[in-house]
């Protein structure tokens, strides 16, 4: 397997993890993303800006993500997905703001790329049927 697969896989389940825990905080009664402090952890890496970027479009993925269901799988996995494509999108501008490894910026870009593609398809799902 190659280091971009390895590391594009790596992303997604990293993304995915905090869909999932996402979801289940949400179904938990008393909790609010408004409420939820976003960090895993304190310290001095809290307070690098590359932190605070990611730890930012994280928080408002989480925050977007928590759409109000329709009762129609289709439409509510696009309107989640939207902006959890949008999450990916905020974070690869972050790695491009502050990484430095040019085989990770270059994913950044292709990652940026291909989630805006995929989110104007969702968009104009949408819309074609009127949601």
């Amino acid at each position: 397997m190659s280091a971009k697969t390895i590391l594009m896989t790596a992303a997604l389940s990293a993304l995915l993890a905090g869909t999932l825990a996402a979801q289940q905080m949400q179904q938990m009664p008393g909790h609010d993303h408004a409420s939820m402090n976003m960090s895993m952890s304190s310290g001095p890496a809290n307070e690098a800006p590359a932190t605070k970027g990611y730890m930012a479009a994280n928080e408002k993925m989480h925050t977007d993500m928590a759409v109000e269901y329709s009762g129609d799988a289709d439409v509510d996995f696009v309107r989640s997905m939207i902006p959890h494509h949008q999450g990916a999108i905020d974070m690869a501008r972050v790695e491009l703001e502050h990484g430095k490894d040019p085989e990770i910026r270059k994913l950044a870009e292709g990652v940026i790329k291909a989630q805006e593609a995929e989110i104007a398809e969702m968009q104009a799902w949408l819309k074609a049927r009127g949601k």
